[in-house]
């Protein structure tokens, strides 16, 4: 309802009034006392018999004078009082006009009050409620009148967590039991004042639907991970079996044609492999399930073992691909190694396949900040134009849909490497321009550990000595000249024109000639022309082996295979050089048997192909195997195993089999040890069991390990992490006798 304004003013005839009155008061008392001046003065004309008229003419002066000075002070007070008055009117009105306003402040908040739908409500010291609005009462079911004197009566199914805001605003969540059901209300309450004291005031919003499309979202998203956990365990278990079948394929003898359709179909497996990852990682950090391992870790290696995985992809682009390590870094940091080696495969092998020409080089130095690393990936590809340089970060996004097209992909895998870095607390930014390349870098945190120093290369002191370097690849050379320069040899750089290169011998010696293979070839073909050097070392490429030889004979007198290692050029320069491959603490071969000869091992594998597969990886490493198709069939193999005197060295447990599961079994089998142990505790030891799983999330692994069993190895299986798990069981000591 409209409220109208209304004030009461003073009248005219109201205001003439109290003047009248007031001068009337001053007149009678001006009379009053001129009229008893003339009386004494008449009363001492008759008494007195000395009258005098003089003095009687003054004394009438005198007192005229004074009627005079009391007539002014009568009109002065008569101005002066309706200034007053006048004052007076103008403060009553502005004081009715603000007691109008507070009014009409009053009748608007109020109707705000019962109008908005929130839920207001305040409450006194004892819990009782003095105000509610309409929505409250509404949302209650009871009238004003029911609830208003009285403590709330609805019950809380469900109390939030209670924050405190910075204005002192107490936040929380409630699950309320109301007449409609349970509804979930979003509260801020704050202290205010009353004529009662003090009370709390509580605004609450109905936050159900939002809730509820919130609990629908988180289950529509875990269907979605368990969906994509259950597609990819059932793609890793057939791609388990042809890249595996296809690695045993390559170790037979073939022809030409047929080691070329082999290869082809573990690149293709390798590709469907990397796929799959990258659709579970997206799908882990769409769920917020990305979680990082912080554990100690040596950073060279784990770099230098990045950039030989992406090898073989670069060399048969005829690009190079090489990495530099600043050696001001520690050796051993803390860190997620597993995350931060994802993070550079992902950033090199970009790199790798959007470079034709040049190469790719990862440089790791010291970053800004104390304990900070900076990572940084280079390459002299087809490079990127300003607004592609942020749309790539997003989701399924490439430069543009031709790029594509022409190289493949999911447009995942910076999206992954983005979030995984912003999850390590960096930012990851990119430098390039459209023909110039592009450079990738971030930086993290990865505090220094303690490090082993017998696993140390030891740098060689080469003051004093300097180096020709010919390479075709400008990126590579530039590597291997700032390693060498750290070491205090001094290096040149050229491309490799004979021409030149003699020149650069006529002009000075050297001590050392390092030259890419191609040219050394070319330099064979024209005679010596490597001056004096005394280290002449030949680049090559793990397919070049064959050319050594004739590189030999043409006075080449060392190789190094590329890419180079750190400590595999350090150890070529602090000895003699030889054309013997250089010792450096490099992985042993898959092939390799355990220590102490062949295991006894048990396999539960219920799918024929992964049977045969394995059985042949593990009969080509010289172990005995014995296969069973269930859970239930493990356990019992395993116990008459153990009663025969034949006790099983190892079991190696698939997760998911007909009957009886994988984790099923080995908590039957770890529960019939334990009583085994009991009977004989100073003799019996558990036997190791190697979990099998294609299921790659983290709660996959928990279960594992939490049913009793040792490690995981995921498939599809990897013929050197296999051998390394067998050989680092069997060397722990865990393995029964």
């Amino acid at each position: 309802m409209a409220q109208h304004k209304t004030r009461r003013a003073a009248t005219p005839h109201s205001r003439n009034t109290a003047a009248l009155i007031l001068f009337g008061r001053s007149a009678v008392i001006t009379l009053s006392v001129v009229s008893g001046g003339l009386g004494f003065l008449a009363g001492i004309r008759l008494a007195s018999p000395d009258y005098d008229p003089h003095s009687y003419a003054i004394g009438t002066g005198a007192l005229f004078a004074v009627a005079c000075c009391a007539i002014a002070f009568l009109l002065y007070r008569r101005r002066v009082g309706k200034n007053r008055q006048r004052d007076l009117e103008i403060r009553v009105e502005e004081l009715s006009d603000q007691l109008w306003e507070a009014r009409e402040a009053e009748v608007r908040a109020r109707s705000l009050l019962e109008a908005q739908g929130d839920l207001i409500v305040r409450r006194d010291t004892q819990g009782l409620l003095t105000y509610a609005n309409d929505a409250w009462c509404q949302f209650a079911g009871q009238s004003r009148a029911d609830v208003l004197g009285r403590p709330d009566t609805l019950s809380i199914v469900d109390q939030g967590e209670i924050i405190v805001l910075a204005d002192g605003t107490r936040a929380h969540d409630q699950k309320i039991d109301t007449p409609q059901g349970p509804r979930w209300v979003a509260w801020r309450d704050v202290t205010v004042r009353s004529e009662a004291g003090t009370e709390t005031q509580s605004v609450g919003r109905d936050v159900t639907d939002r809730v509820e499309a919130r609990d629908l979202a988180e289950a529509a998203s875990h269907a979605k991970s368990r969906f994509l956990a259950t597609v990819s365990h059932e793609i890793r278990t057939p791609l388990n079996g042809l890249l595996g079948m296809t690695d045993l394929l390559l170790d037979t003898p073939l022809t030409p044609e047929q080691l070329n359709y082999a290869r082809a179909a573990k690149a293709s497996g390798e590709t469907l492999l990397t796929l799959i990852e990258e659709v579970l990682d997206f799908s882990r950090i769409e769920a917020g399930r990305l979680d990082l391992a912080p554990a100690a870790f040596t950073l060279l290696p784990l770099v230098e073992e990045t950039i030989e995985l992406l090898a073989p992809r670069a060399q048969d682009k005829g690009i190079a691909i090489c990495s530099f390590i600043d050696e001001r870094l520690p050796a051993a940091v803390i860190g997620d190694a597993a995350r931060l080696r994802q993070v550079l495969l992902n950033l090199a092998g970009n790199a790798v396949k959007f470079t034709e020409t040049g190469g790719v080089t990862v440089i790791v130095e010291p970053g800004a900040n104390e304990g900070a690393v900076r990572f940084s990936v280079r390459d002299t590809g087809i490079g990127l134009a300003p607004e592609d340089q942020e749309r790539i970060f997003r989701d399924f996004e490439q430069a543009d849909t031709s790029s594509s097209r022409r190289f493949g992909g999911t447009g995942l895998g910076l999206a992954i490497s983005k979030r995984i870095v912003e999850r390590m607390n960096g930012t990851l930014h990119v430098d390039s321009a459209p023909g110039q390349g592009a450079t990738f870098s971030f930086s993290i945190d990865l505090p220094p550990a303690e490090s082993d120093p017998a696993a140390a290369f030891k740098a060689p002191d080469l003051s004093g000595q300097s180096a020709l370097i010919l390479a075709q690849a400008h990126v590579e050379a530039e590597v291997l000249a700032r390693r060498l320069d750290a070491w205090g040899m001094a290096t040149q750089i050229d491309s490799g024109d004979l021409a030149d290169v003699a020149q650069h011998f006529a002009d000075e010696s050297f001590d050392a000639l390092i030259v890419d293979c191609p040219i050394a070839k070319m330099m064979s073909a024209h005679g010596d022309i490597a001056g004096n050097a005394t280290r002449r070392i030949v680049l090559i490429n793990p397919g070049e082996r064959s050319e050594l030889p004739a590189l030999k004979a043409a006075g080449f007198t060392g190789y190094l295979v590329k890419p180079v290692r750190a400590a595999s050029l350090a150890a070529r320069f602090a000895g003699p050089d030889s054309f013997e491959p250089v010792k450096t603490a490099e992985p042993a071969p898959a092939t390799a048997a355990p220590p102490g000869g062949g295991l006894n091992v048990l396999l539960a594998e219920d799918n024929p192909i992964n049977v045969m597969l394995t059985r042949a990886l593990l009969t080509r490493f010289g172990h005995r195997v014995t296969t069973v198709g269930e859970g239930g069939g493990a356990v019992l193999a395993w116990s008459t195993a153990l009663e025969n005197g034949q006790p099983f060295d190892l079991i190696m447990m698939d997760i998911q089999m007909p009957g009886m599961d994988g984790l099923e079994a080995t908590r039957r089998l770890r529960a019939r040890e334990a009583e085994l142990k009991d009977i004989a505790p100073e003799t019996f030891r558990p036997v190791p069991v190697l979990a099998l799983t294609a299921n790659a999330y983290a709660e996959d692994r928990a279960a594992c390990l939490a049913a009793g069993m040792d490690a995981i190895l995921t498939k599809p299986l990897d013929r050197q992490r296999l051998c390394d798990e067998l050989n680092r069981l069997a060397g722990r000591g865990s393995i029964a006798a």
